[in-house]
């Protein structure tokens, strides 16, 4: 396994941290917990020792278990990560109390690595009005956690609004050789390598998609003179960013686990060769001819009047076309588009047809007809 250290962190973090939110499950739905206990205290034993975790993974199970699992003396050889429920806080009272929930569930008395969960413009104007950099600087004090970041989704601008509003030891952001201009993106990753912050990834993967073998990506990949796997071929460019600290994975069967601790063996950082990093553009090329809505992501669109996530819907129509994954793109869509962080719909279906988007549009798009054409993708 090897190793990186942060600015402004004390341990070394093995560059292949364990990623708790698909772990496998049964067929009632359950954490299937024999076997997901055997694969993290195999990748702890083979050097891992970044967990990370959230409250609502696994609808709420993800932290018990990990809390289970850690026990008999793994909690020790490990940093554990968990993340304040940014859209269930609503008062600083708040803060503390799901903090002190979510040490009672894992079992332990300190959080080594606590973020602000998947902040928003919307998240991060309510807590910082309700006080939540006096809340990490309390619970540092105190003991309750050692080192405090984010995790983020939203542009790059207020993403650097965010790295420049605290002193955060560490921000997590998507990541990924398809998403180099998406959300924080490079930009947002050297903005905060500059400020001194550690990286760590999440999506390295795509959550999975990079890993198919579609037809007309794999021929580029077997172009190179060593063969990897297509998920190999996406973590190796991650971890071959010298700014990246740690690149979560979120492993869902013991043969994952095993093949990702042995890659990590050689997640060298400036390792890649140019023959190789030339491949990875013939691959973005190539995916990208496959979008079928056109959408830059600017988001000049949005608000929208009546709540469709415009630049969102677009994002995930095209995703399913281009990795050929329809249902995973339909889960995502009814996850993020589905009211789980404000109670309210956000789907092409919601389209009143006002037309109030595309005046703004830059790129002169038919919104209302592609939103169309995702409802009746997605359905109702």
């Amino acid at each position: 396994m090897l190793y990186r250290k942060m600015n402004k962190a004390a341990p070394e973090l093995s560059i292949l941290g364990f990623g708790c939110m698909r772990l496998p499950v049964t067929e009632n739905g359950q954490i299937d917990e024999d076997q997901a206990t055997g694969m993290l205290r195999y990748a702890i034993d083979n050097g891992v020792n970044y967990i990370d975790t959230a409250y609502p993974y696994h609808n709420g199970g993800s932290e018990p278990f990990v809390g289970r699992a850690l026990a008999g003396g793994y909690r020790e050889k490990v940093n554990l990560a968990t993340k304040l429920p940014s859209w269930l806080v609503t008062s600083r009272e708040d803060m503390d109390k799901y903090l002190n929930e979510q040490l009672a569930r894992l079992g332990t008395d300190h959080i080594d690595f606590y973020l602000v969960h998947g902040l928003n413009r919307q998240f991060w104007d309510n807590l910082l009005a309700l006080g939540v950099t006096e809340f990490l600087d309390e619970a540092v004090s105190d003991g309750r956690i050692r080192y405090a970041g984010f995790s983020f989704h939203d542009n790059v601008s207020l993403f650097k609004e965010i790295v420049d509003a605290y002193d955060w030891t560490f921000a997590q952001i998507q990541y990924n050789f398809m998403d180099e201009h998406y959300q924080a993106g490079t930009e947002g990753l050297e903005y905060a390598a500059k400020k001194g912050l550690g990286i760590v990834v999440m999506e390295p993967v795509r959550g999975g998609l990079l890993a198919r073998d579609l037809a007309g990506v794999k021929e580029i990949w077997q172009m190179a003179k060593a063969r990897h796997p297509p998920a190999a071929w996406a973590l190796r460019w991650v971890w071959n960013h010298p700014e990246v600290t740690v690149v979560l994975s979120g492993m869902s069967s013991p043969e994952q686990v095993r093949q990702n601790v042995a890659l990590a063996k050689k997640g060298l950082a400036g390792s890649l060769t140019h023959a190789e990093l030339s491949l990875y553009v013939k691959v973005r090329d190539e995916l990208e001819k496959r979008v079928i809505i056109p959408c830059t992501g600017c988001k000049y669109c949005v608000p929208c009047p009546h709540g469709v996530s415009i630049p969102e819907c677009f994002e995930m129509f095209n995703r399913g076309h281009i990795y050929e994954d329809e249902e995973q793109a339909r889960q995502h869509y009814s996850m993020f588009l589905g009211g789980f962080f404000d109670g309210k719909p956000h789907f092409a279906s919601v389209c009143e047809e006002c037309g109030e988007c595309e005046e703004k549009c830059p790129q002169g798009l038919p919104i209302r007809e592609h939103l169309k054409a995702v409802a009746e993708y997605f359905g109702k």
